[in-house]
């Protein structure tokens, strides 16, 4: 009876052992631009259930079996790294004024707001915070991180978390190279393109010979052939396909509210222009739709609770 319950003990961990997130192995995907494998990324975190950039929709949306969470970062009067979309702390806090007004200390006074506008028990994080909160479980995309990279790649490797951070940005090629040149053999960097722009084209050539991202996350307004053959060059040239499904703006209308009643023409319309790392404000149902698609082998989606 001993060794019967010891074994049945044994089965009831199998599961939960299964079911980690290795940060690891989401690595080396995301350095795989070639692989079936379709990456997640959280934007803010689980903003729908906690309040966003803070540590619980962090967690909540790790505990989900996202890849990767987005996070949003601002510099304090004095020269902390806070999590923080907006420059102002109106909308998301209950206080007011800029971040880069205020003390790190005067931060941590404020209560986030959650969903519907009411202030929580949850202060606002540390860089350091969040990415402690993720070591060895899933990757950050520092969002808003490109004018202070320097400061939080010092936080990073203070933290032992370099390899878990992704940094993005507009900027074209050679501006790239020569601000952050140093740093970019360092970390994992994005371009972001604009592909209704004239020169969409020019600008990724360079980023992909010059910079290679391991990625380059487009943003455009219609569903044109040119924006077909240029997703495909991407992928052709080595580079994985980030497109967001956050709102219509941003994937000429294949977005996450269109996938409610719509999958088909959301979230499984982008995924055959390609892309293989794809941002939304609902990870849970996104990657129940990559599951159904078989395109999530060896990840694992949480059951919601």
């Amino acid at each position: 009876m001993k060794y019967f319950c010891l074994f049945l003990l044994l089965l009831a961990t199998l599961p939960l052992t299964a079911q980690k997130q290795n940060v690891n192995t989401i690595i080396r995907e995301l350095k795989n631009p070639n692989s079936s494998t379709v990456l997640v990324a959280a934007h803010r975190g689980d903003w729908r259930n906690a309040p966003e950039n803070s540590l619980m929709a962090i967690e909540k949306a790790v505990a989900m079996g996202v890849d990767i969470v987005e996070i949003d970062i601002q510099r304090t009067r004095d020269g902390h790294l806070v999590l923080m979309h907006d420059e102002t702390v109106d909308r998301t806090t209950n206080g007011k004024g800029y971040v880069k007004d205020m003390t790190l200390e005067d931060v941590r006074r404020l209560h986030l707001r959650n969903g519907i506008d009411r202030a929580t028990r949850h202060t606002v994080p540390t860089l350091e915070e969040a990415m402690l909160a993720v070591k060895g479980k899933a990757m950050v995309n520092l969002d808003k991180g490109y004018e202070f990279m320097e400061e939080a790649y010092a936080i990073l490797q203070n933290t032992g978390t370099v390899d878990h951070a992704i940094f993005k940005g507009k900027a074209k090629a050679a501006d790239v190279k020569k601000r952050y040149g140093h740093l970019l053999d360092k970390v994992f960097y994005i371009g972001i393109v604009n592909l209704d722009a004239a020169d969409a084209e020019t600008t990724i050539r360079e980023l992909q010979r010059d910079i290679k991202p391991v990625a380059l996350e487009v943003i455009f307004t219609q569903d044109t052939a040119r924006v077909f053959n240029t997703l495909k060059n991407i992928r052709t040239n080595g580079a994985r396909i980030w497109i967001n499904s956050l709102w219509a703006s941003l994937n000429a209308g294949h977005d996450d509210d269109l996938s409610e009643t719509d999958e088909k023409n959301s979230f499984g319309w982008i995924l055959d222009q390609g892309a293989n790392l794809i941002q939304t404000d609902r990870p849970y149902e996104l990657l129940a739709y990559l599951r159904s698609q078989q395109v999530r082998k060896g990840m694992w989606i949480a059951p919601r609770k």
